[in-house]
Order: structure tokens, then sequence, then C-alpha cells
């Protein structure tokens, strides 16, 4: 259908608001101050960086019920202690912490069973002391120092199946230093 006459059929020029240069004039470059040009930096302190290690919490959550915790114990303190082992085993693996990672940490420290010696609970106590406070990071490294790179690569059948009631093969310094 046609235009009756008193519609204007030519339009103006449109009304552009906005119009992008026709080139970047320099491409964008990662310079902020913190960024990590040489990899991730390794050394005393440093901990090991993995994928997704935040979900190990959550993981961790569910062994709550299950932990063999004695008098003057803490939830919070076992976690924490564990939970910087476990990040490390997956880590070496070079995966996200899964179950197998908090159930070797746990069972090293016998918390989970089978059930350690009372010499072992002794120095364990003194170990896993405020560990969940974040002051002391310190003591929190010195947990996960502990267990050589090779432990932590066994299966958590391997470990549980070399627990006894010592457990003093699986740490790099004896038990009865701290004790």
């Amino acid at each position: 259908m046609a235009a009756p006459d008193y519609v204007p059929t030519e339009t103006g020029p449109a009304n552009r608001h906005y119009v992008s240069p026709p080139r970047l004039p320099q491409p964008w470059l990662a310079g902020r101050p913190a960024e990590l040009t040489g990899g991730q930096p390794q050394g005393t302190g440093m901990g090991v960086p993995g994928p997704d290690q935040g979900y190990a919490l959550r993981l961790a959550r569910r062994f709550e019920q299950e932990l063999l915790l004695e008098a003057g114990e803490e939830v919070e303190d076992v976690i924490a202690g564990c939970l910087g082992l476990a990040l490390k085993r997956a880590a070496a693996f070079g995966r996200a912490p899964v179950m197998a990672d908090l159930r070797v940490a746990f069972m090293l420290f016998g918390y989970l069973p089978p059930a350690a010696g009372t010499t072992f609970l002794a120095w364990r106590r003194k170990l896993f002391a405020e560990v969940s406070n974040p002051h002391h990071y310190l003591e929190a490294r010195h947990l996960v120092n502990l267990v050589p790179e090779e432990i932590l690569r066994l299966t958590p059948d391997e470990v549980e199946a070399a627990c006894s009631p010592d457990r003093s093969g699986f740490f790099a310094e004896s038990t009865e230093s701290i004790v």
C-alpha cells in the first residue's frame, strides 16, 4: 500500500549517539601490580596451589560426625589442620580435592579408624591445638610439611592397611620429638 502524500518519504540522517573507533590503538596487556609473571612462587610458607580448593571445606564437613576426637580437641582445629594436607594431596595429583584426600589426611593423624596409640594422641593434641585460629598459620603449614609427598600418594586403602598405633613412619619428624 502506498503512503499518503502528507507522510514524508525521505528520512534524514540517523542520530547516532556512539561511534566506535575504527581500530584499537594498542592491545590490552595484563600489567597489574600483583600479576604473576614468572609462574607460581615457591618457597617456605607458600603452600601448594590447586584448582577449586574451597570445595575441600564442604567435603570436610561431611566427616564431622565420624571423627575420633579426644578430650580437649576441637572439630574446627582438626578440620583446619587436616585440610591443608588434603589440599596438598589433591594438588600433587593436579586436580581438585575429593573425599579420598580428606580421608587420607584424617586417617594419617588418627581421626578416622584405625585408632591411634596414646603416645601419638598426646603428640597430636599439642600439634593441632588452636590451628583453626588464623594467627596460627605457621603451625598449620607445619602440619602439612610433616607428611612427605610419597605418603600422600598412597591410596586410602594403603594408608589404612599401613596404619599402626604409633603411625610414626608417616611423618618427616619423629612423634616423640614434640611430646
